[in-house]
């Protein structure tokens, strides 16, 4: 695959990443919800093209430990800074802003928090807990930072027991330093082997491209996630939070991500996501099964 090494971002971009405007009855009563209730979800702050669709599947992401990262990813639009106070109420509040939009399949994620010395993992737990107790129908998806791979915080998270554990590589072995700086390669990847090994029903990564990164080590991640007993994979095209942020190397055609999709195909996973559109929590619902 011929790569574009200009450093700036291309002028415009295909017409294969033009989003729809999301519609339908069920995305209208959950944006009046959202707004009504003052409910924190990244489909709304992250302004995600996919809203409309996974709203109307009665799906939704909710970021909680704040919206202050300790981590400086170079892809990454949340702040970089000194997270505030945790807020041990948050666990209550999530639960009940997934009574009140109906959702019947919940991804959650938080921010890293390095500065904690449990790394925010027992608040993880407490909010698994609550969303249970509230919402005893409801499925989750918990997509987790890698807690420094300490195996005291990621038992916690298989014990809590959600359908799917998600933990996101993000980028090939060669792009790592730059793109997520104080994650690693391998740390992620015996991330995702320590969960299957300890019991998680379900385990899932996912990678963007765009950065720069050649096919053949695409596949070789394909085959490393493999490697770890992966079960789901997301592929999607990054794109750029704002000028100060890693810059798009190349769109990705089509054709090139259906590509990809078959060799995950012939790899094994139980399921793969593979498109420009695609983001971690895409399609998550089906992913339980």
């Amino acid at each position: 695959m011929e790569l574009n090494t200009d450093t700036k971002l291309p002028a415009s971009k295909p017409k294969w990443l033009k989003v729809k405007l999301p519609i339908g009855q069920k995305y209208t009563e959950l944006r009046g919800l959202v707004e009504q209730y003052k409910l924190n979800t990244i489909c709304t702050s992250g302004s995600c093209p996919n809203m409309g669709e996974c709203w109307g599947e009665g799906t939704a992401t909710f970021m909680i430990l704040g919206n202050v990262c300790t981590r400086s990813c170079g892809f990454c639009g949340v702040k970089t800074g000194r997270p505030e106070q945790v807020d041990w109420d948050e666990p209550e509040k999530v639960a009940k802003s997934i009574k009140i939009m109906n959702i019947k399949h919940a991804v959650l994620t938080s921010v890293d928090r390095d500065d904690l010395k449990d790394m925010g993992s027992i608040i993880w737990v407490e909010t698994i807990q609550a969303v249970r107790r509230m919402n005893p129908t409801t499925t989750m998806e918990t997509l987790i930072p890698d807690f420094q791979g300490i195996t005291d915080h990621l038992d916690r998270l298989v014990t809590a027991g959600p359908e799917v554990i998600s933990h996101n590589m993000e980028t090939v072995r060669r792009l790592t330093r730059e793109v997520r700086i104080q994650a690693k390669y391998d740390r992620s990847l015996e991330v995702l082997r320590y969960l299957k090994e300890k019991g998680a029903r379900r385990t899932k990564s996912g990678i963007m491209l765009g950065l720069g990164e050649t096919e053949d080590e695409v596949i070789e991640t394909l085959h490393d996630l493999k490697n770890a007993q992966v079960d789901i994979v997301t592929i999607g095209q990054y794109l750029q939070p704002s000028k100060k942020h890693l810059p798009v190397k190349e769109y990705i055609t089509p054709d090139q991500f259906k590509k990809y999709e078959e060799i995950g195909k012939a790899l094994g996973f139980r399921h793969i996501e593979s498109g420009a559109l695609v983001r971690s929590s895409y399609h998550a619902e089906k992913h339980i099964h």
